[in-house]
């Protein structure tokens, strides 16, 4: 079906749109997990690396990286003809969060990217998306050679909420993907439930 259209003779349907973030560390896989589920090519905003970020870029863990988000990343996926959910990959980097708070705008809800070599790194998403009280999940990307730790430790890491879900996953695969995402519409469903309910009580 052509993205706007309705069926012949009826007028076309304007969708709602759901607006979800994929934030995390620096490498983690946000710009990988975009790509993975986007129907559209995905807009990405990638540069090389250069020396001149070498004293502020911490490659540890991701060496082999040489590209990096300097705006954000953008995917499209129509999940019926009258709903689309789009996709906003965050910069990973401190010196480009200054544009979070304009990407955050309007927000259903978060994803953010943990990698278990590098949990420090999504520290910081996970206190802005707490300071705003964005609903998020954590999703944990297994990347090969890592180790595999049991939910209930990295939870402990991470010092995360109870309500807050931690799911694991590969980036790359859809499937897994769509399950991280389908994760984070069920969280923020939940969370805006409890928070009728607790005005109307």
């Amino acid at each position: 079906m052509i993205f706007g259209r309705s069926e012949r003779g009826k007028p076309p349907v304007e969708p709602v749109t759901l607006k979800i973030l994929v934030a995390g560390g620096f490498g983690v896989g946000k710009t990988t997990l975009v790509g993975a589920v986007s129907e559209i090519r995905p807009l990405r905003t990638e540069e090389l690396l250069t020396e001149a970020g070498r004293p502020v870029d911490d490659l540890s863990g991701v060496e082999t990286k040489n590209t990096t988000t300097v705006a954000m990343d953008f995917g499209r996926i129509t999940l019926r003809e009258d709903l689309v959910l789009y996709l906003f990959g965050t910069p990973g980097q401190e010196r480009f969060w200054f544009m979070w708070d304009e990407l955050a705008e309007g927000a259903l809800g978060a994803v953010v990217l943990a990698d278990t070599r590098r949990l420090e790194d999504c520290f910081a998403a996970i206190d802005y998306f707490e300071r705003r009280s964005i609903p998020f999940l954590v999703g944990v990307n297994c990347f090969e050679g890592a180790v595999r730790y049991p939910a209930d430790d990295i939870r402990r890491a991470l010092d995360l909420d109870p309500d807050v879900p931690l799911l694991t996953g590969d980036a790359r695969d859809r499937e897994s993907v769509k399950t991280i995402l389908i994760g984070v519409v069920q969280h923020a469903m939940a969370q805006a439930a409890r928070r009728r309910q607790a005005v109307t009580t």
